[in-house]
């Protein structure tokens, strides 16, 4: 049986073939820039004011205190130009700078009396509350690299330099199964022995937190069903994730139909804890994950395996955390235990509290866990105040 660490490696080192696609820039949030987004010209692109008031000369401010107005120029106004440097120019907030003219004093430093503004203060100087001219970006310059994560602070950036549509990394094509005549769905009353289906919608759910849809199918444990369904599956969509089908039992079918279809096992078996079944197969255009039906198994091995596969397939980035622990703990198994937290801030550290639990089937105590905490095999005691990765389960990005 393979570590974790041999497993996230298998995992990827196996990406599928990406493609692009162009898509509206209002549609455009959390996707990532497949391209290079230039400066159609400088930015800002004139001598721009900063603040209300009046524009002149700063060489005139030691020499009078009272400026005459010409005119006043407005945002999005054609650029005027003083006349005579011993006059000003009111002037309006991300207006043109006007010609002649190279200071603006905003209005709570001037008195405007009869058509003139008595300056209150000589500490002005050339080019004071003006944005110039290039200062952020010449026409040409590179503003948002290629590989960038989509975020309303780069849209502000695309819509400035014309980018009505957008190259962007392709969303792969996702289905995600559900397996075992034991589940019903979540509209029906269960009998004694069946219960509500819960996986796929969680796995649905942090698929749509990263911006990704997926559809959900429900497969019986029917061997030859399993086999055509999948067939027909395999014909529609890139990505498959499982829950269930995965172990050992004598209706765990899901290992044999993948390679009657011709998908190459890669991983099945992880030593960890929970998540043990874990399942990796590919073929030239596939690639399936198999996570044990348990929710807590399949929660944290999607989080551990697939989330990271998928980011680094769209080219984005997660941010690795690490968090200490509140309190001692003792796992003898000579396995990676991935054991669920509560997290809490104290300043810059971040402290993590286990969540009580029966099991990886326990759902309910699922939801009160923000994350796992991932406790390395070679150790059985891990004190109080050690630190370990940290992974989220309900952050978007992290």
């Amino acid at each position: 049986m393979i570590t974790v660490d041999e497993a996230i490696k298998l995992v990827m080192e196996n990406p599928l073939p990406v493609s692009v696609e162009k898509i509206k820039l209002s549609e455009s949030l959390n996707r990532v820039l497949a391209q290079d987004i230039f400066a159609d010209r400088d930015s800002p692109p004139f001598h721009r004011v900063t603040m209300d008031g009046i524009a002149l000369r700063a060489s005139m401010i030691d020499k009078t205190d009272v400026f005459p107005i010409e005119a006043i120029q407005a945002a999005g106004q054609e650029q005027l130009s003083l006349s005579q440097e011993e006059h000003c120019i009111e002037v309006m907030t991300g207006a043109v700078l006007p010609g002649n003219t190279d200071c603006v004093i905003p209005y709570e430093k001037i008195l405007i009396n009869d058509n003139k503004a008595k300056i209150l203060s000589h500490s002005f100087s050339a080019f004071q509350n003006v944005h110039l001219k290039g200062t952020d970006a010449h026409q040409g310059d590179v503003l948002i690299p290629k590989n960038t994560l989509i975020h309303p602070g780069t849209i502000g950036v695309l819509a400035t330099v014309g980018q009505s549509e957008i190259r962007v990394y392709k969303n792969p094509n996702i289905v995600i199964c559900s397996t075992g005549d034991e589940l019903v769905d979540i509209s029906e009353t269960p009998l004694p022995h069946q219960i509500r289906k819960s996986n796929v919608y969680m796995l649905q759910a942090a698929l749509k937190n990263l911006g990704i849809g997926a559809k959900t199918v429900h497969i019986r444990d029917d061997k030859a069903q399993l086999k055509k369904d999948l067939a027909n599956l395999l014909e529609e969509h890139e990505i498959l994730l499982f829950s269930g089908a995965v172990s050992m039992g004598k209706f765990d079918f899901l290992p044999e139909v993948l390679e009657e279809l011709n998908i190459i096992k890669i991983i099945h078996g992880v030593a960890q804890k929970p998540g043990k079944p874990f399942l990796f197969g590919i073929d030239d255009l596939h690639r399936v994950f198999g996570f044990p039906g348990n929710p807590a198994s399949t929660l944290i091995c999607f989080h551990a395996y697939f989330k990271p596969w998928l980011m680094q397939q769209l080219g984005k980035k997660i941010t690795r955390h690490h968090a200490s622990l509140s309190q001692a703990i003792n796992f003898k198994k000579p396995v990676t235990y991935h054991v669920l937290v509560q997290v809490k801030s104290e300043g810059e550290i971040l402290i993590v509290e286990p969540v009580s639990n029966s099991g990886s089937g326990d759902l309910v105590h699922l939801a009160e866990a923000d994350g796992f905490l991932t406790l390395p095999a070679d150790l059985e005691i891990f004190e109080k105040g050690s630190v370990f990765p940290l992974t989220y389960l309900h952050h978007s990005w992290l």
